[in-house]
């Protein structure tokens, strides 16, 4: 069973930056698990991001290409997405999540987090 913790969402205005943190614990994720960053704003789907495997690979949606990256310290069990550029549309919760395949389908995650609100002002 793996334990996933956000933390590092706020308040920022547009073209402001933040870095979210997830915590991992409860299992050995690095070696075996795709980790990813998804976001749900009020009334629309949880849309897949960014992830990556464990090699390093990542994978990004349109969206957010050329501003967000997403990021990993095998040492310290933490998965970070650092966000630049911030837009009004960005704003929603954002979760991490755990799984088997290298993908930025929601479905295919099996283990989340609780989300952290990021809120974008204009």
């Amino acid at each position: 069973q793996v334990q996933l913790v956000e933390s590092g969402g706020g308040s920022v205005q547009s073209g402001g930056s933040l870095t979210l943190s997830c915590a991992a614990s409860g299992y050995d994720y690095n070696n075996n698990y795709m980790m990813g960053w998804f976001r749900q704003a009020p009334g629309k789907e949880r849309e897949g991001i960014a992830s990556i495997d464990r090699f390093g690979t990542t994978l990004y949606a349109d969206s957010v290409k050329g501003r967000f990256t997403i990021s990993k310290d095998n040492a310290k069990n933490t998965l970070y997405l650092e966000m630049n550029s911030l837009k009004p549309e960005d704003t929603a919760m954002y979760y991490c999540a755990a799984g088997y395949i290298f993908t930025l389908r929601s479905p295919d995650y099996n283990y989340w987090g609780q989300g952290t609100q990021v809120t974008v002002s204009s």
